[in-house]
């Protein structure tokens, strides 16, 4: 039995499919005692993660181990003062020892920040003096240490920093550290209501979202392993995501061991086709689960066998349906696709035992009360286009969903109205009650399975001498889903040349994340607008 089966009980039909899941937990649930130390005391050489990089290093850890260096990084954690509800910075890339870590402060019933190693300076000071940190742990690659001395002398803010494998002046060497700490923990009291996590997600109008999670999150995550991703009890599930985003947690941590299966790492930068399916082959994996832009590159460059592999997923955004179909003819497999938010955990996909339909989101979660509903509040009819809403277990309050906005009510409240969560994403079911997606009621630009608020960009185009007005946009591309474009009006005395096009480029793209550069600009003579003055970026979306 898995352990998963402790805290939920399932209602299938006589296929075995899901119809219902619904969850049992303590209030003190706690994943790092109650999932990964319980299964290491019961099967102490279970594997959990099975990690190599590029440079050829290898390293599988059980369960036991996950549970010996978590508590040895808990003690050293607490050793310099970290304690219940203080906020840890995770900035790993995918580096083992994210997991210690993320479980470490779980136990202390710490709050960890995944953060990716892309993000500039003025992203960390944004996200530092947002969130308070009281610690950083971060990779001593990609500069990352260098970035975040300046972005603590940016913001004046104090942190206590730790730098893995490495030493580097300002920081400690947690991988030493840990050498010489206990490897016994004593049960850190948490309660399955306390925040857990703290991620920070695009917004629209303003600056990233913080949006926190509470220590029950994890479990509604076992329909997302188990019916979606088809993990399986001692199989091998490879999520490629960076640990700094949601997909992360989806896919390479809470549901994966919570049923059973060991968690595939691969440490990379430069993403290389032949090299991801080289990983699948030799450590065998099950289940795969990757955004489309991964497939639309394993497509172009030829896909090899990998007998192993039973099981694909995607999400993030749309799956050109060619991809799809190529994808299948040459692995036999279908490309399940999926749908949810940093927000929440998986609310619709096409789950174990459905015959997924190329581009539809598939169907609710048995875990989720989900309806489409239109601008009245109303449920709407078949292939009538409405808001995906979520109607809660309780008032104002489902498992799985977030639970604050950080330092924003108003916000959470909004999203939050009559009621229901609402997600901001439109889309419509036909006759046979599948999903499919018809786009976002905001403006976020989904590319290369990233999430970019447009004002992120926009505020560093406005820094330009010659811009005196701009709007950021997605537009439709064959490899990322959607490419930036930045709609340009110019201050008197420039003229739109390509010099300057360039120009403006050039400059933005040195200050933003690589995954926020513009890749288009457009040069306009005045932008379309509402009676209010606000920019109509759908008009502007249309126009391509």
């Amino acid at each position: 039995m898995s352990i998963y089966q402790n805290y939920c009980h399932e209602i299938t039909d006589e296929n075995g499919n899901l119809k219902k899941l619904t969850l049992d937990y303590p209030d003190n649930f706690n994943f790092g005692y109650d999932v990964v130390d319980k299964i290491a005391d019961e099967t102490p050489d279970k594997r959990a993660l099975v990690w190599c990089n590029v440079e050829g290093e290898e390293h599988i850890f059980t369960f036991s181990d996950i549970k010996k260096y978590s508590n040895q990084m808990a003690n050293v954690f607490r050793n310099a003062g970290i304690g219940h509800g203080d906020r840890v910075m995770l900035i790993l890339k995918r580096h083992f020892e994210y997991w210690f870590a993320a479980v470490a402060l779980h136990k202390l019933g710490a709050v960890m920040i995944p953060a990716t190693h892309m993000l500039t300076v003025s992203d960390l000071v944004y996200r530092i003096k947002a969130s308070k940190a009281k610690a950083i742990v971060c990779t001593s690659q990609n500069e990352v240490p260098r970035k975040l001395l300046e972005a603590l002398k940016q913001s004046g803010m104090t942190a206590k920093l730790w730098c893995v494998q490495a030493d580097v002046e300002g920081f400690e060497n947690i991988t030493s550290a840990m050498q010489t700490a206990s490897k016994e923990l004593e049960r850190v009291p948490t309660q399955a209501t306390d925040p857990m996590m703290l991620y920070f997600t695009s917004g629209t109008t303003g600056y990233p979202k913080g949006v926190i999670h509470e220590h029950s999150y994890p479990l509604a995550h076992i329909a997302t392993a188990k019916y979606w991703q088809q993990a399986e009890d001692n199989g091998l599930h490879f999520t490629i995501a960076e640990t700094g985003w949601a997909k992360a947690s989806w896919g390479k941590l809470y549901g994966q061991w919570l049923v059973g299966s060991a968690v595939m790492v691969y440490d990379f930068d430069n993403f290389e086709p032949k090299q991801l399916t080289h990983i699948i082959n030799k450590y065998a994996v099950t289940s795969f689960c990757a955004p489309p832009t991964v497939y639309r590159y394993l497509v172009r460059k030829g896909i090899p066998d990998m007998p192993t592999l039973k099981h694909a997923s995607t999400a993030g955004e749309m799956l050109a349906p060619e991809v799809f179909r190529k994808f299948t003819e040459r692995t036999g497999l279908t490309l399940c696709e999926g749908y949810g938010q940093t927000e929440t955990t998986l609310l619709l996909a096409n789950f174990k035992g459905m015959t997924a339909a190329p581009g539809s989101m598939g169907v609710p979660s048995p875990f989720y009360n989900i309806e489409l509903r239109g601008k009245d509040g109303k449920p709407v009819g078949v292939n009538e286009i409405g808001e995906v809403v979520i109607i809660p277990e309780q008032p104002y309050k489902q498992t799985g969903v977030f639970t604050a906005y950080l330092d924003n009510e108003p916000q959470y409240n909004y999203v939050w109205r009559d009621g229901v969560y609402h997600t901001g994403d439109a889309a419509y079911m036909d006759e046979n009650g599948r999903y499919w997606f018809h786009g976002r009621f905001d403006d976020i630009i989904k590319t290369g399975g990233f999430r970019v608020g447009p004002y992120e960009v926009e505020n560093i185009l406005m820094e330009h001498s010659a811009v005196v007005e701009c709007s950021v946009i997605g537009v439709p591309d064959s490899l990322r889903g959607q490419a930036i474009k930045a709609v340009i009006v110019l201050g008197r005395g420039y003229a739109p040349t390509k010099e300057l096009e360039l120009e403006i480029k050039e400059f933005c793209n040195q200050q933003l994340a690589e995954y926020k550069w513009i890749r288009i600009i457009e040069f306009a003579e005045e932008m379309p607008k509402t009676i209010s003055g606000k920019i109509q970026k759908n008009v502007q979306r249309k126009q391509g």
